[in-house]
């Protein structure tokens, strides 16, 4: 069994609150690792604009399907 499915296996056992917090944990690590690049600003741009323009964003949930 490789690292990820027994990590896999041990968040199963988690309560819903106790995957939220590694969630939580997760995106905050992986958008400490994302470079401020001029695409990625373009982007976060374009997100405004659609915003603005009353377009909706896609909003993850616990509960969506993966």
């Amino acid at each position: 069994m490789s690292k990820v499915e027994q990590i896999e296996a041990e968040i199963g056992k988690l309560t819903p609150a106790e995957q939220q917090q590694i969630r939580d944990w997760l995106d905050d690590m992986i958008e400490d690792q994302l470079e401020f690049t001029p695409g990625f600003e373009a982007k976060i741009q374009q997100s405004e604009r659609d915003r603005e323009a009353g377009l909706s964003g896609r909003i993850r949930r616990p509960e969506d399907p993966v």
